[in-house]
């Protein structure tokens, strides 16, 4: 795979790639019900936690620095009006590829493919190793193999931190069948890391590289996110400073965040009780609504009211989308 300062800047995911990969991915399916994945699979138990909420910060503020996706969010949705919509929009994709039906993953697929179709622009100013003026567009590779790649590292980092960590070979399961999840957002297999070795590798190279970089609109945008701003959430401190923690040190001064010693014995007082509080957790609050509702599904029962109350809070509305 290409470095992240010599890759095709102007690849773009096409339709093609897309429909090849489903019809790939529908092809090793067993039980449409099951969905892509499936319950004994390492996706459903890493991705139905709640905890992957510790990690949306940190995953929303690494997106923030590839400055493409900044100018995207900034230009085309509601991150700054409205910062609970974004959350909902991004789980409510990511969720129903992984714990909808076959069907309906297809659908949040396609859906996702042309929304993306429609998410163009300019840069508004230079950044890192792009001009100003330059043309972004939702659908080019490296910016969707970035947002991808944010989100499954994230929630590896949220999951360990507050339940046992995941073995090499768990990780390397969970990795590959991250590549169907890559596949419903478009990117073809040969723009992927080949194992989760390689997959850290490009991080590494991403995060030293000029193919991420802070402007100031992309900070004032995080500063909006860290502090809860235009949400009915009050971020607590403990949080930013876990989010802050698990940024690399490059990026904390990029975006302006203190991580002295302060917000240090803060992360360190999370890393403490999260884990003895989060265990304590019925499985109503534990498990994400969607896993919630995919289980009822499977076991031909109505989710109930506290499954309903659940999807609201993570995809924004009662029921997982696409189920028509």
């Amino acid at each position: 795979m290409a470095s992240p300062v010599t890759a095709d800047t102007s690849r773009a995911a096409s339709r093609h790639d897309l429909e090849r990969h489903i019809a790939a991915a529908v092809q090793r399916v067993t039980n449409p019900i099951e969905g892509m994945f499936g319950p004994h699979s390492v996706s459903w138990r890493i991705n139905r936690e709640s905890a992957l909420f510790l990690g949306a910060g940190r995953a929303a503020l690494l997106q923030l620095a590839h400055p493409w996706v900044a100018a995207a969010l900034d230009q085309h949705s509601s991150l700054l009006a409205k910062p609970i919509a974004r959350f909902h929009n991004t789980f409510r994709f990511v969720f129903t590829m992984i714990f909808g039906s076959a069907p309906q993953a297809v659908r949040a697929a396609h859906s996702l493919y042309e929304m993306h179709t429609r998410i163009t622009g300019d840069l508004p100013a230079d950044v890192a190793g792009y001009a100003k003026g330059s043309r972004y567009e939702a659908l080019q590779v490296p910016a969707l193999l970035w947002v991808y790649a944010t989100l499954i590292e994230s929630a590896v980092i949220a999951y360990e931190c507050v339940l046992p960590a995941i073995t090499p070979d768990q990780k390397e399961a969970y990795y590959a069948e991250s590549k169907i999840l890559a596949g419903l957002f478009g990117l073809p297999p040969d723009a992927l890391p080949s194992d989760w070795s390689a997959f850290q590798t490009y991080i590494a190279q991403m995060f030293a590289s000029q193919a991420l970089g802070v402007s100031d609109r992309s900070r004032f945008m995080a500063h909006h996110i860290m502090t809860g701003a235009g949400s009915w959430i009050h971020v607590p401190p403990w949080y930013r400073s876990l989010t802050t923690e698990w940024l690399p040190p490059r990026f904390r001064e990029e975006f302006a965040l203190t991580f002295g010693h302060r917000e240090r014995k803060s992360s360190q007082r999370a890393h403490r009780f999260l884990p003895g509080l989060y265990a304590k957790l019925p499985s109503t609050l534990r498990y994400v609504g969607p896993y919630q509702e995919a289980c009822a599904r499977l076991s031909n029962r109505n989710p109930g009211l506290l499954v309903r109350s659940s999807n609201r809070f993570w995809i924004g509305q009662p029921h997982t989308p696409f189920d028509k």
